[in-house]
């Protein structure tokens, strides 16, 4: 019964928040901009949230640029995807000369990949197949998985690269378009994932950002992509989270506490980078975790919902809204 009333309640001020909007655009408006704004301190540690997308993670690249940290964090969750995201033009390659090297068979082999699209219709994602330095089919994936085919006539022996060109890449009124790989099947049989056997060329072929795809969390993942764009390894930690569906960044902040007790880094001072009204939540959950020990700020990055409806923004802020009170008091335990 009382879980009844709460959600009779819970869908009455969400009603009444929304509609409210129309009337009440500035408080909305208001609330939006505190929930995402920044304040940055002096400090000599960038902490980066690993689920960040990518123009995001650029933005942070920059930050870190601009400005002497000696060390930069990346948190998350540990995860292991079961499709990569291609989020911008660029190569998705495939390394399989070791995989082949005891085969001897002569062609025709049939080389699949299992992929889909964000967008369906005129707004597919299309990407092109290459088998070694031959380009020998393109395709329009559907939005439903399935299994792109091309035929080789050769041997398996003398494959040692697949190149995944995604081609098309856009943002717009009709939403981001990106592109989802799993694996490469051959002959129906061998499996080959994008985990630990691919790599993600941004762009060029054989350019400079390039990721590795061997992570097992959104920390590895904005690690490895910060590491692509230019900072020393040296500076740079992935610190996981226990993978959690609720909470997650509460388990982020958990984890970085667990992390400061064995470094003997001298922390003078930290910026958090998050992003919209996403920002409030985590800054008030980093400094509840670590007691306030530290002087902790926080970088808010535009968040980019520019093809969001006008009420698609309105639940976000209410969303946030509400995660904040709930973190406030899930936390005081903590």
């Amino acid at each position: 019964m009382k879980r009844k009333v709460l959600l009779i309640a819970l869908i009455i001020f969400i009603s009444i928040l929304t509609l409210g909007y129309i009337f009440l655009k500035p408080a909305f408006n208001y609330l939006s901009g505190y929930l995402s704004k920044s304040e940055q301190v002096k400090a000599n540690v960038l902490i980066v949230e690993g689920w960040l997308p990518e123009y995001a993670l650029e933005m942070a690249y920059r930050e870190f640029e601009k400005t002497e940290y000696e060390y930069v964090i990346t948190t998350g969750l540990q995860y292991r995807k079961e499709y990569y995201m291609v989020s911008e033009n660029g190569y998705l390659i495939f390394y399989l000369k070791n995989k082949f090297s005891e085969m001897n068979e002569s062609g025709p082999h049939s080389i699949e990949i299992d992929a889909y699209s964000e967008l369906e219709g005129e707004n597919r994602a299309h990407f092109n197949l290459f088998i070694n330095d031959s380009l020998v089919a393109d395709f329009f994936a559907e939005k439903s998985k399935k299994k792109y085919r091309a035929d080789w006539a050769g041997n398996l022996r003398d494959i040692h690269t697949i190149y995944v060109q995604f081609t098309n890449d856009a943002v717009g009124d009709y939403g981001d378009r990106n592109l989802y790989v799993k694996e490469i099947i051959i002959d129906n049989k061998t499996k080959i994932p994008y985990q630990d056997n691919s790599e993600y060329d941004i762009g060029a072929l054989y350019g400079k950002n390039r990721t590795i795809n061997n992570f097992n969390s959104s920390a590895q993942y904005a690690k490895n992509r910060l590491l692509s764009m230019g900072i020393d390894s040296s500076l740079l930690i992935a610190i996981p989270g226990n993978k959690v569906k609720i909470n997650r960044t509460l388990s982020s902040a958990l984890a970085f506490r667990d992390w400061l007790k064995s470094t003997n880094i001298d922390i003078k001072g930290i910026n958090i980078i998050s992003m919209g009204t996403h920002t409030r939540r985590t800054w008030m959950t980093y400094n509840k975790i670590l007691n306030e020990k530290y002087v902790i700020g926080i970088i808010s990055l535009p968040d980019n919902i520019h093809n969001y409806s006008r009420l698609s923004k309105v639940l976000k802020t209410i969303r946030e809204t509400l995660g904040i009170i709930y973190y406030w008091f899930i936390l005081l335990p903590y």
